[in-house]
């Protein structure tokens, strides 16, 4: 079977989509295939695989799977590519809403051309000592550092990823660095188990960590990612944190067709 995808990234976090509106090709079941896709060595190569199938009520619903293949808990960037997805196939104009696993989200481009995806309100976050644990549509683990670029991601990412509390489930960890002009956050990804560009969920937790940890911070967060550029923007209160988005580019990088043999 051939399948026609498209690649997207969004500020280096990347990205398989597939349309699903009217052909099946892929289905959760297929998780060999899904990873033999995602390998970039011998696949197309990208961080996760995203269909967008038809909603009986709402513009599209996202269905996200991990470069492991199977189907994992909500992707910011990769919501950000899908709203991007859908107006390039004609499907929506500049605002919609869809359906994915966490519930539903709204989405926009804005004058700018960047794409804006309004995130799930947060109150529960957990203290570990100066640590926070979250959830923003994933679950995430926020570590401040002193000297990011300095750290190995992936070997300290693992320690906390692997350990008796969080080993069987899995939880993805942030390591944030404070700047005059923002957070620079490096995440690394359960699922991809490795350091990724960009992770939007991500992003938000450490965002949100910030501002918990400074209550000078009330609306708005700058990050640097190592793809790039993002900004988290959002309403603090005692009850903890609403009317959340992540702002950003998403772009097409090329389309192609996939053969296997099945």
């Amino acid at each position: 079977m051939t399948i026609p995808f498209y690649k997207y990234q969004g500020t280096g976090n990347d990205f398989i989509m597939v349309d699903q509106r009217k052909d099946q090709y892929i289905v959760k079941a297929d998780v060999k295939l899904i990873e033999q896709m995602c390998d970039r060595r011998f696949g197309i190569g990208a961080d996760g695989l995203i269909l967008l199938e038809e909603h009986e009520t709402l513009d599209f619903e996202m269905v996200y799977f991990n470069a492991d293949g199977r189907q994992s808990s909500m992707c910011g960037n990769g919501g950000r590519c899908i709203i991007a997805f859908a107006k390039f196939l004609n499907h929506i104009e500049n605002e919609c809403q869809f359906m994915a696993i966490d519930g539903t989200h709204v989405g926009k481009i804005n004058s700018t051309g960047e794409v804006e995806l309004k995130m799930n309100d947060v109150s529960n976050i957990q203290s570990i000592g100066e640590d926070f644990v979250m959830d923003t549509g994933s679950p995430h683990y926020i570590c401040f550092k002193d000297n990011v670029m300095g750290l190995n991601i992936v070997k300290e990412g693992q320690k906390i990823r692997y350990n008796e509390t969080y080993s069987v489930e899995g939880i993805n960890v942030n390591f944030v660095e404070i700047k005059d002009n923002g957070i620079l956050v490096a995440t690394y990804e359960r699922g991809v188990e490795g350091e990724t560009l960009s992770c939007g969920t991500g992003v938000t937790a450490a965002a949100l960590a910030f501002a918990e940890s400074n209550p000078n911070i009330r609306k708005e967060v700058a990050i640097h990612a190592k793809g790039g550029q993002l900004k988290i923007k959002f309403e603090k209160s005692n009850q903890g944190y609403s009317d959340i988005w992540l702002c950003g580019p998403a772009e097409q990088v090329f389309r192609g067709k996939f053969d296997h043999g099945n």
